[in-house]
């Protein structure tokens, strides 16, 4: 072998290392330089015959059999595929729009979505209708779970949508509050649910909102974002006083959408089916968002001299679930279960939190609590989540629709720095003035010590 045909081997073998470095380091440009070119040949050369072989063929209408025999004059015309409408490129698969051919629907794609990565060899194929009779297919290159990295730009981001995670079809998780006002998080200890929430706290910091935080372990989740909340709670005690107050404060917002609206002082708050976003801008209460860390701790007592109390918090807690989206208040609740065997009321506030995410949880009946009321299909992919991914979660809406999702990793330091940076965008709200944290003194400025010795000055 001759030193030339040593070096191009060597040449060969690092383009190769550097490739697989990629692959493993690197996913998004090792699709873009080996793995898109390669779906990109197996799609055009298979579409037909997998289409064919999937049942997603239909035999072609009569003009179309007249003109095809005329031109061809075969007498076997094979049956006709969905029709490409357009072939787009991503920086994490493929995004191909299909014309669905007559009788066929979504769900007829969706289910040969596995055979369909098998044979294009992708990670993944997820089926999405654009409009009656177009789907779309968001082909998945490599495991965007793996490591998440979340994009610079996110359409739809905006006042109260927070991204805060990427579905495993490499689209942006939005948190919308004004599209589910209500959210329930479950997850088991080490999960990722607290990384979910500091993501959420993060991306709400910045904006023009009022953050309330109950934390009945004793501030140890939600003290660190203290700078940036308007109100905080820390036990059981403190949260049976702030929960009236949130309530006595959605009153007060109904009597100035009532004011406005020219309404009587006589129409109860449930016949008010506008809110604030109606009124003019310079009376127009700032959004409040109430964090509640553990919110089975609001159902426990310590002895039955307590159930008042309880029975109160639960009934402020469901009000506010029932009536605070017209009021720009809403919920984030989170805990590690959460169902009927809470108590009283433990249903019926369930019921008002639309919103679920379920991390990884340690049985199928807390999978159930989260899911089993809107998407009964994705409690065994909660049950499936394995536990050396933290962060990973199933997502489900009223729709029935689910989609497995991952949150970027954020440390509780980077979290806390940023609500300090947004300290200043704190609204002061006067029924919650009693329930403000302490605001963090700055450290005085001092030069640095000098490292001579000063000398006493003698006569």
């Amino acid at each position: 072998m001759t030193a030339e045909q040593i070096l191009i081997l060597i040449g060969l073998l690092a383009v190769v290392a550097g490739l697989e470095v990629a692959r493993r380091v690197r996913p998004g440009v090792f699709w873009a330089l080996v793995g898109l070119p390669l779906v990109l040949v197996r799609f055009a050369a298979t579409y037909r015959s997998t289409m064919e072989a999937c049942g997603l063929t239909v035999p072609p209408s009569r003009l179309r059999l007249l003109v095809l025999r005329a031109a061809s004059r075969e007498r076997e015309i094979r049956p006709v595929p969905p029709k490409i409408r357009r072939i787009r490129p991503t920086t994490t698969g493929l995004r191909v729009r299909l014309r669905l051919a007559p009788g066929q629907e979504p769900d007829d794609v969706a289910a040969a979505t596995e055979r369909l990565r098998h044979t294009w060899g992708v990670h993944g194929v997820h089926v999405h209708p654009v409009k009656p009779g177009t789907v779309e297919l968001r082909l998945v290159g490599f495991d965007v779970l793996r490591k998440v990295i979340m994009p610079r730009k996110t359409p739809g981001a905006g006042p109260l949508s927070i991204p805060v995670a990427v579905r495993d079809d490499a689209t942006v998780f939005l948190r919308e509050y004004l599209v589910v006002p209500h959210a329930l998080t479950l997850g088991a200890t080490l999960s990722g649910k607290s990384v979910y929430v500091r993501n959420l706290i993060a991306g709400l910091a910045p904006q023009p909102v009022a953050l309330v935080g109950i934390d009945c372990k004793r501030g140890v989740e939600q003290a660190p974002f203290a700078p940036r909340f308007t109100a905080l709670a820390t036990d059981q005690e403190q949260a049976a006083k702030l929960l009236p107050a949130l309530v006595a404060e959605m009153e007060e917002r109904f009597d100035l959408i009532r004011s406005w609206q020219g309404l009587p002082d006589a129409t109860p708050a449930e016949s008010i089916t506008s809110d604030i976003w109606g009124l003019p801008e310079s009376v127009r209460p700032v959004p409040l968002v109430l964090l509640i860390d553990e919110v089975a701790e609001l159902f426990f007592v310590p002895s039955a001299k307590e159930e008042k109390r309880r029975d109160q918090m639960v009934t402020d807690l469901i009000r506010l679930a029932q009536l605070g989206r017209a009021a720009g208040m809403f919920i984030e609740a989170c805990g590690q279960r959460f169902g009927s065997e809470l108590g009283k009321g433990a249903t019926m506030l369930r019921a008002q939190l639309t919103g679920r995410v379920v991390h990884r949880v340690n049985d199928i009946e807390t999978a159930r609590m989260g899911l089993g009321d809107i998407a009964p299909e994705a409690m065994a992919a909660a049950c499936e989540i394995h536990p050396d991914r933290p962060g990973v979660a199933v997502a489900g809406n009223t729709s029935g629709g689910w989609s497995r999702i991952r949150t970027p990793f954020l440390t509780l330091a980077d979290a806390a720095a940023t609500c300090r940076t947004f300290a200043h965008l704190t609204p002061e709200i006067a029924a919650l003035a009693q329930f403000r944290p302490p605001r963090p003194v700055p450290a005085p400025v001092t030069d640095h010590p000098s490292l001579v010795k000063p000398i006493p000055v003698t006569d």
